[in-house]
């Protein structure tokens, strides 16, 4: 059993806010002004010459970065736990970043969306200028990393799979892949709750915000309304909402389910422009729990043999365990990441 949660972080916490042209304008009408925590290690202040390393961590679906701060009764925040891995020699410091991304929806996949904003951009284009802006951090891609649990494992991959070149190091914890398993059986039961609201996301949203507690059915459906705004958004229906499904039958709708298909890490894969972005890392880790209650593991298995076959570098790695309560994994990846970002071997 873990002790370090009787220990406050030896590492120091501070917040910024970056008011974001990415966000404004959301069909959703959420803050365009969004916070972080930013932790500082014990050894800020003394400088470390040329800076410190850069790791992003987002989010997963229903959270947000502060909740990586949590104190835990059996376990440690994020912080407590960089502190020991530093501690026991296991990574060195680094300026760790957890921004909020939680909107109406209840979070969101951290890509780019006309209804809930563009959080890919505001990841890339703010975000990360403003920390190398404001803090004592090494400049240049080759010196960040990004990693995420779930929603924000999905992300972490997006970002592999797209944007190879701004990042150095890249983790996925559990994160969506494999969209047919994973969503598909969501789809009647998020049908069926939105049938009781007259097939309006609007009312729907309404409905839960007033209600005195959030329900498991009510949570899911809520995902899926969130993914239906994500992966494939339109403009004609209440806050841009509709899944991809015929609205008396469930009969699955090719042409949206296809849209949502397109944001498939197993399809990215297929790409010979993903091949060359995750080419340019310097790392690349993925993990998943053999038992995953969202059946992740099958996708995450197709998407390391994929990987495989198109000789990109990366360690993949299956545990025992579930979709949640995984956050020991992190021992693991941050690790490895640190050593991809100083040149130290990724294995």
């Amino acid at each position: 059993m873990p002790t370090h949660n009787f220990t406050r972080p030896r590492g120091r916490l501070v917040e910024i806010t970056i008011d974001s042209k990415a966000l404004r304008g959301n069909l959703l009408g959420d803050p365009h002004e969004r916070s972080a925590a930013v932790y500082l290690p014990a050894e800020y202040d003394e400088g470390a010459g040329e800076g410190y390393p850069m790791f992003v961590a987002l989010a997963a679906f229903g959270g947000s970065g502060y909740k990586l701060l949590n104190w835990q009764s059996f376990g440690e925040s994020l912080p407590q736990r960089i502190d020991r891995l530093i501690s026991e020699g296991e990574m060195g410091p680094a300026v760790v970043v957890m921004p909020d991304g939680f909107t109406r929806l209840g979070g969101n996949q951290w890509i780019d969306s006309p209804v809930l904003g563009r959080w890919e951009a505001f990841v890339l284009d703010e975000l990360v200028p403003e920390i190398e802006a404001q803090f004592d951090v090494r400049q240049g891609p080759a010196h960040r990393a990004v990693f995420g649990h779930s929603s924000g494992g999905y992300a972490a991959l997006i970002h592999a799979m797209k944007h190879g070149d701004r990042w150095g190091a890249v983790a996925s914890h559990s994160g969506d892949v494999g969209f047919e398993l994973l969503y598909g059986r969501e789809l009647p039961s998020a049908l069926a709750s939105l049938a009781a609201c007259d097939n309006d996301p609007q009312v729907f949203i309404d409905k839960l915000w007033a209600a005195d507690k959030l329900g498991g059915r009510q949570f899911n459906t809520l995902m899926m309304l969130a993914m239906a705004a994500t992966y494939a958004p339109e403009p004609g229906a209440p806050l841009g909402i509709r899944l991809p499904v015929d609205l008396e039958t469930c009969e699955r709708d090719t042409e949206r389910w296809a849209r949502w298909l397109a944001h498939d890490p197993l399809e990215l894969a297929k790409l010979p422009a993903s091949h060359a972005s995750m080419q340019q890392l310097s790392g690349l880790y993925l993990d998943c729990g053999s038992r995953d209650e969202y059946f992740t593991q099958f996708g995450s298995r197709a998407l390391a043999r994929q990987l495989v076959d198109a000789q990109i570098n990366h360690v993949y790695q299956e545990f025992e365990g579930g979709h949640s309560g995984v956050s020991h994994r992190l021992d693991v990846s941050l690790p490895f990441l640190y050593r991809a970002l100083n040149g130290r071997g990724a294995a």
